[in-house]
């Protein structure tokens, strides 16, 4: 029997954009990365994704290209609902129809978080469960879930955005949608820098707050122990609004705040859900594209398919 074709995922980010070539068991068989030309506009953001995919797809299969990209992603179209100014004129791009053009194949598009849930949900952390949720902890806040083994989208394409719930403690703390007192606004590499200014005056990044608590500092151990705290208690509650089989962390800040917030999600958690653990996910900076694979790969996909009239030939 003929083994199954390599799969390419792709992960477009303000920063940075990376491919990989990945196996059938979901292993790591190539990358590509370039920086994000981000501030030259749509165009050629898609360009270098392209360029990146282009020198993998000769070793893949003729099947889909899979996409997790930042922003909210229509679920039947493929474009870009919204998003951050990380990606200026971001919002109403045609994802899906843009790189299959480009590419001559078909395309399959999702956020970036719903993208890392599945790969996590594969190979990664949450491994052999069909309900997850998953919160990756970032610059922002975001989150997807998981529920009988496929993406739950939601009407517009943002379902599992834990970013908006209110938090106490964020009541001075801007979130990214601009208004205050929701769990981005203290749960965040943002919101670490936004809280430590307030009590500090000084205006330091939220990686060197995780690096001035894990040192020791007072104030930034304070800071990240109630960032961590709100996070937690916010994720007990939802366990029991939706019912997973396990609570996965991701993201650049995870580790910092981590321990408080297993802390506070074990004494908050009803004795009902007990058995549901909250674990760091396992995937890494390969989260997105092996999730993207893994969407490329998949025969009744949650997001949506673009088809290049030449691949209809």
């Amino acid at each position: 029997m003929t083994a199954p074709a390599p799969l390419v995922g792709l992960d477009i980010g303000g920063t940075k954009t990376a491919a990989a070539l990945v196996g059938a068991d979901g292993e790591v068989l190539g990358r590509r990365r370039a920086p994000t030309p981000a501030a030259a506009g749509p165009a050629a953001v898609l360009d270098t994704a392209a360029r990146l995919a282009r020198e993998l797809l000769d070793a893949a299969g003729d099947g889909p290209l899979g996409v997790g990209t930042a922003g909210t992603v229509d679920p039947a179209t493929g474009t870009i609902r919204y998003a951050t100014d990380s990606l200026p004129g971001w919002a109403g791009t045609r994802v899906a129809d843009e790189l299959a053009e480009r590419l001559a194949r078909p395309v399959r598009v999702t956020n970036d978080v719903n993208a890392a849930a599945l790969g996590e949900g594969w190979v990664g952390a949450g491994r052999g469960r069909t309900h997850l949720l998953l919160v990756a902890v970032g610059t922002g806040l975001g989150g997807a879930m998981i529920r009988d083994g496929r993406l739950a989208t939601g009407a517009r394409g943002a379902a599992g955005e834990v970013a908006h719930l209110p938090a106490p403690g964020a009541e001075r703390l801007r979130c990214g949608c601009g208004r205050y007192g929701h769990l981005e606004g203290v749960a965040s590499g943002t919101g670490l820098s936004a809280a430590f200014a307030l009590e500090t005056g000084a205006r330091i990044t939220g990686q060197a707050v995780a690096g001035r608590a894990a040192a020791g500092d007072p104030t930034a151990r304070h800071v990240v122990d109630r960032a961590g705290a709100a996070l937690g208690a916010a994720l007990a509650g939802l366990v029991t609004l939706l019912d997973p089989q396990a609570v996965l962390v991701a993201g650049g800040a995870a580790d910092a705040l981590l321990p408080a917030a297993s802390a506070a999600y074990a004494a908050e958690l009803p004795a009902a859900w007990a058995d549901v653990p909250l674990l760091p996910a396992a995937l890494g900076a390969d989260a997105v594209v092996v999730g993207a694979a893994r969407l490329a790969g998949d025969p009744n996909p949650t997001a949506t398919v673009a088809d290049d009239e030449r691949t209809r030939s």
